[in-house]
């Protein structure tokens, strides 16, 4: 049987980035940037205030209290036409430009107005007292935002202020989806008394998508190997086709056969893992395949570890590294056999210490409750002897973001 690191290395050096591609800011969130983007101006391109008040020279305040001349207004978006001369002051607004010949602004809270409109100050104020230089932000030709960049509502917010409407980024890689077995039937559907509902394709159809690629669901295929070879067929033209159940090695298991008549190419099948021994690998008719069990923790289990670095590398983004952090067990584990494991897991903190983690007492790959219940994967190397509570284990957390697994 394979490891998993090699399995992941098998997978991930068969893809390659995928072509470019234009689309506006409007549909720029969780895209993938293909290339730097710079700056197309100064932000802000000229010295503006910061604050509500009166642009002055500062010179002129060097003895206070002071009295100057109010000669004008100039809110934001507007200038003002000459130059401020000694002794004088403008009314001004944030975000308006500064006039020439005014180095700082005084905010209109430290000004009293005299009846005749001239404006008193009392304390003096700094060079640049609440102004905006020009290119305080950003300057023209800055690179802002590189690529391989996943782009958030952020860099949305920063392209647009850079003035650039259209960015290039990778083309989402398109996963069709199949998901096998006479025993299962679509959420919704008459369920029969020894059918179940399928929740595998429609969970990682939202993978997919977490990862950054669009999904096609195929639907169900029978056991039945011309039902099987026609609706994978629908997957030509997808950049990945992934399947679900039928990769055992089971009478009724027959993606490995029924595929292998019309062109399926294998490079590996099992994997020392659990969840998700009976994972396959290979390329049908030109579209790579991943060939997931049908259990429901170990489809997904096996999306994390192989599908999204397989994504990753379409969009030309680095392979995601498999993160593991340190944990004290809670509670006692037997040794492990050949296969590395993942197994179901809370954390809790405990007083500034290394979080403490509870294994679930169940780890049946069939059971989903346990997983969307869960903050983590305890990572076991395989031949791992048994451990205690107290014993220092390794953990990989599962993120609870929105676009998450």
């Amino acid at each position: 049987m394979l490891s998993v690191a090699d399995a992941r290395t098998r997978i991930t050096t068969a893809f390659a980035p995928l072509a470019a591609e234009q689309v506006s800011l409007t549909d720029a969130l969780g895209r993938v940037l293909s290339e730097n983007v710079r700056s197309r101006r100064t932000q802000p391109p000229s010295a503006v205030s910061a604050m509500d008040g009166y642009a002055v020279r500062a010179a002129d305040l060097a003895s206070t209290p002071a009295t100057l001349s109010m000669v004008g207004e100039v809110p934001a978006g507007q200038s003002f036409d000459r130059t401020i001369g000694p002794g004088e002051t403008v009314r001004i607004f944030t975000g308006a430009p500064l006039p020439e010949g005014a180095d700082a602004i005084v905010i209109q809270e430290d000004v009293e107005i005299d009846p005749d409109g001239a404006v008193r100050i009392a304390e003096p104020v700094p060079t640049g007292h609440y102004v905006r230089p020009a290119g305080l932000d950003f300057s023209a030709g800055d690179i802002l935002l590189t690529a391989g960049t996943v782009l958030t509502a952020r860099d949305v917010g920063l392209a647009a202020a850079m003035n650039v409407p259209w960015l290039m980024v990778r083309r989402q890689p398109r996963v069709a989806i199949l998901a096998t077995g006479d025993e299962v039937v679509m959420p919704g559907d008459p369920v029969g008394p020894n059918q179940i509902v399928s929740s595998n394709g429609l969970a990682l159809a939202a993978a997919v998508r977490c990862f950054g690629a669009s999904s096609e669901l195929l639907g169900i295929a029978p056991d039945d190997p011309a039902a099987l070879q026609q609706l994978a067929a629908g997957a030509r033209g997808a950049d990945l086709l992934i399947t679900t159940g039928g990769a055992s090695v089971g009478k009724h298991d027959l993606i490995k056969d029924a595929l292998g008549d019309i062109g399926l190419s294998l490079d590996f099948f099992k994997i020392a893992m659990r969840p998700g021994k009976p994972l396959i690998f290979g390329n049908l008719g030109g579209t790579p395949l991943l060939g997931l069990p049908g259990n429901p923790v170990s489809s997904m289990v096996c999306a994390l570890m192989f599908v999204e670095p397989a994504i990753a590398v379409m969009l030309g983004r680095p392979v995601p590294e498999i993160i593991l952090e340190p944990a004290r067990l809670a509670a006692d584990l037997p040794a492990n056999d050949r296969r590395e494991d993942y197994l179901r897991a809370n954390l809790s903190l405990a007083g500034g210490e290394l979080p403490r983690v509870t294994p679930f007492n169940r780890q049946d790959s069939s059971m989903l409750s346990s997983l969307a219940a869960s903050d983590c994967l305890i990572v076991r190397a395989p031949h791992a002897p048994a451990a205690a509570a107290g014993d220092l284990v390794q953990v990989l957390k599962l993120r609870r973001s929105l676009l998450s697994l």
